[in-house]
């Protein structure tokens, strides 16, 4: 297949979607499509170095039934490398089986990611403000890895702001030695400073999504996670790849920020899921079956 049908080219696309880019207010036209099948399959069909971002969270550690899904872990992180694009990033939210003790899936995998060539560029923490359940004898688990891998130095880095506690000119500690004395000039204090890496999203309806038929999906993450990772690491007009698409959140935020999108799921109802999910929202995308 060649490399503008894989990015889906939208002069040839009769049904593409116009948005309003947020960013820039420019009308940008973007197209998706979503594709059933076997994951590394799918992959495979795709161009090298086609995909600018990819956003995912994989059915890990067996912790839900999938419609019949097997991971073959190994061959994925193989294909994700070829499909990435130099400069690219790969956005992996995983967590691990805690009972019985950690499993460390989520360590492992971020290992063979880094033997195959990617970069560990960051390794965020997806906080769940309000957490589904308690633990008896350990503290309530309330987190997942995100882990930001990149091929490369990433080409595009958008950084959030929020706004600072105070800010103005100030008396600011400078040049601290090993003598621990604090030396101090007058400096400025911005009005905004970059997100930490830890980000904290409520979960269920209304956290995750207002879109109730995304929960007909037995583990959806939150929109707005998405939407920042989108908006952090790809540019409009970029193709975002999610290849473990499930109801179609990474695509519901990339359409609606101009990106492309490109949607797998080895489940025929999920991607029916994530097609009316999205045209709920006025994002027409086409539908490839196996």
């Amino acid at each position: 297949m060649e490399q503008m049908e894989l990015t889906l080219a939208r002069e040839q696309r009769a049904n593409s979607n116009t948005v309003r880019e947020p960013a820039t207010g420019k009308n940008i036209e973007c197209a998706g499509k979503l594709m059933t099948g076997d994951c590394v399959g799918r992959l495979r069909e795709l161009a090298d170095a086609s995909a600018q971002l990819v956003v995912t969270s994989p059915p890990y550690d067996q912790l839900r039934e999938y419609n019949g899904y097997s991971f073959p872990f190994e061959d994925i992180a193989q294909e994700l490398y070829r499909v990435t694009a130099d400069g690219g990033v790969v956005v992996w939210v995983v967590g691990d089986r805690i009972r019985g003790g950690r499993s460390l899936t989520s360590f492992r995998q971020a290992l063979t990611f880094q033997q195959i060539g990617f970069s560990a560029h960051d390794i965020m923490i997806y906080q769940k403000k309000n957490t589904p359940f308690m633990r008896s004898n350990a503290y309530t688990n309330a987190y997942e890895f995100m882990f930001v891998l990149s091929k490369g130095k990433p080409a595009t880095f958008n950084p959030l702001k929020v706004p600072t506690a105070r800010h103005g000119m100030e008396l600011l500690t400078h040049n601290k030695l090993p003598d621990g004395i604090n030396k101090k000039k007058l400096g400025e204090l911005k009005k905004e400073k970059t997100r930490t890496n830890i980000w904290s999203y409520a979960v269920g309806l209304g956290g995750t999504t207002r879109d109730r038929i995304a929960f007909q999906h037995p583990a959806v993450f939150p929109e707005k996670l998405a939407e920042d990772h989108i908006l952090s690491w790809s540019k409009p007009g970029d193709l975002v790849l999610d290849p473990m698409c499930g109801s179609g959140t990474t695509g519901k935020m990339a359409l609606l920020h101009g990106r492309d999108f490109i949607g797998i799921d080895i489940s025929a109802e999920y991607i029916e899921i994530a097609r009316q999910r999205l045209e709920m929202h006025g994002l027409k995308v086409e539908v490839e079956y196996d």
